[in-house]
């Protein structure tokens, strides 16, 4: 009888697989997970970098070795922010970019759950949802 893979191993390489698809589908676009995220929150509002510091927290970390502000400045020095006193907004060229960025990833999001229903895509994250529980994982919300 052939033996199976235990979940750990699948939950490990498709978290491993999202990944590198996600960030290799941004670096083709000039920008890091991180300044994904920062594009993201200021497509919602402008917002300070302390407010920008505290929505980043909740988020995962892409690990990257620059600073906020370092990645604010990036994003400024490409034309996707404006820095108006101590806050950060976008630019007109920002929320185009945050519009082609949000299909990229709704792309990638998509072939993730390509050739898989509905329904079973709806209990995978039902379960893996419980599994995190059972694990003490506290929603905020």
């Amino acid at each position: 009888m052939e033996q199976r893979r235990p979940l750990e191993f699948w939950i490990k390489l498709v978290d491993g697989l999202i990944d590198e698809q996600f960030e290799a589908s941004l670096e083709e676009h000039g920008v890091t997970r991180r300044q994904w995220q920062i594009l993201n929150l200021l497509a919602k509002e402008p917002a300070t970098m302390t407010d920008l510091n505290t929505a980043l927290a909740e988020l995962p970390d892409d690990h990257s070795e620059e600073t906020l502000p370092e990645q604010l400045e990036e994003l400024t020095d490409s034309n996707w922010l404006t820095a108006q006193g101590t806050e950060y907004a976008l630019t007109e060229l920002g929320r185009s970019s945050v519009t082609m960025l949000t299909e990229v990833v709704s792309h990638n999001r998509d072939r993730l759950g390509a050739d898989v229903s509905p329904a079973d895509y709806q209990t995978a994250t039902d379960v893996l949802e419980h599994m995190a529980k059972n694990l003490g994982w506290v929603e905020n919300t």
